[in-house]
């Protein structure tokens, strides 16, 4: 099996329903959160370097906030294929920005892969399989692929794909056209999802050839593509925020999608960390926990020499960095990023951001 593409990572965003261990200036993807030792953002460079010859075909697109981390972290990687957004405005002028340079560089009959930096897989080789599905779907014909991961549960916190006519066969695996995307759904319609087996979770995941994606792009947001064709990276001051679903997926005709079953999870909040350990009497415990009586619990040191205690709790986070503890309701963790807009509106709390 060969493949041969361009990986591009993303690694602009900001993890917020991991603080506070995640922090501005340290999001999630510069931390360890799967007991491998390496960061994730390190994680997904050595899985999609199987994808590229080499680190000479590795691209990361980041913020100005966080370039010098990625160089510190990812070393080898070469300084002309790191991209630094001025700005952040989410997936789609980041997508737009790197195509671009992209093609100029290798043509746009270039083949490229977007991966976010901050997700987990379970079986590397499985994945790889699965991008030489999509490469090959998008060598032969004009094809946005994106993967879609099989459903195990009625999960809410993802968006989900909608399978459509079949599409073909390829590396033994099945495309099919995309009938529509949806939104992050309620418990009920999930779980209709899931009972249909006509959907899968949007992994946030697409692979391309260069020409193919500038051409839909100039279709459908212009606003973002044309401004970036004349100026470049200056030209992010007016560009409009959105991500690339919205701008792109949700109107393209040339969208596909490949289900797949490679062990997957977006590590989206405290939560993910239960699907990827198994605790002790159903805790999770990282860093250094004496619990009585404590169950259902996820508990997080980032300092082994503190040791956080428990007594007659359950189904609770509770995370202990540097000078924060968090304490909450397991199922509240989606919440994070409302706590974080109040902490925003006082200036006493700026540097825990």
């Amino acid at each position: 099996m060969s493949v041969s593409i361009i990986p591009v990572i993303l690694a602009g965003g900001k993890g917020e329903r991991f603080w506070p261990v995640s922090r501005r200036e340290r999001p999630k993807q510069f931390l360890s959160l799967d007991g491998s030792g390496n960061t994730l953002l390190q994680a997904t460079a050595n899985r999609v370097l199987h994808l590229a010859s080499g680190w000479d075909k590795l691209w990361v697109i980041t913020s100005q906030l966080l370039a010098s981390r990625v160089k510190e972290q990812l070393p080898q990687l070469p300084a002309e294929n790191c991209l630094v957004e001025p700005e952040g405005k989410d997936t789609a002028p980041a997508v737009a920005w790197a195509t671009l340079e992209i093609a100029k560089r290798y043509g746009e009959d270039a083949v490229i892969a977007f991966f976010p930096a901050d997700h987990w897989i379970g079986n590397t080789l499985t994945f790889v399989k699965t991008i030489a599905a999509a490469e090959e779907l998008a060598k032969r014909q004009s094809a946005i692929v994106t993967l879609g991961v099989n459903p195990t549960y009625p999960a809410t916190g993802y968006g989900y794909i909608e399978q459509g006519d079949l599409a073909g066969t390829y590396q033994d695996l099945t495309a099919y056209g995309v009938a529509r995307f949806t939104e992050k759904p309620d418990y009920e319609t999930a779980k209709s999802f899931l009972d249909s087996k006509r959907f899968s979770w949007n992994s946030g995941m697409f692979i391309f050839r260069a020409g193919v994606v500038l051409q839909e792009l100039q279709q459908y947001a212009p606003d973002i593509l044309t401004p970036l064709q004349e100026k470049g990276k200056a030209a992010y001051p007016d560009l409009p925020k959105n991500s690339i679903d919205y701008a792109l997926m949700e109107n393209t005709q040339l969208s596909y999608v490949i289900p797949c079953d490679f062990g997957w999870d977006d590590l989206g909040d405290w939560k993910a960390l239960e699907r990827l350990f198994n605790g002790d009497q159903g805790n999770v415990a990282m860093g250094t926990h004496m619990g009585l009586d404590t169950q259902g619990s996820i508990i997080y040191s980032s300092d082994s020499q503190e040791v956080v205690v428990t007594l007659g709790v359950e189904d609770l986070v509770i995370v202990r960095d540097r000078e924060v503890t968090f304490v909450a309701k397991k199922d509240r963790t989606q919440d994070i990023k409302e706590l974080l807009k109040q902490l925003q509106t006082d200036n006493r709390f700026d540097k825990l951001l």
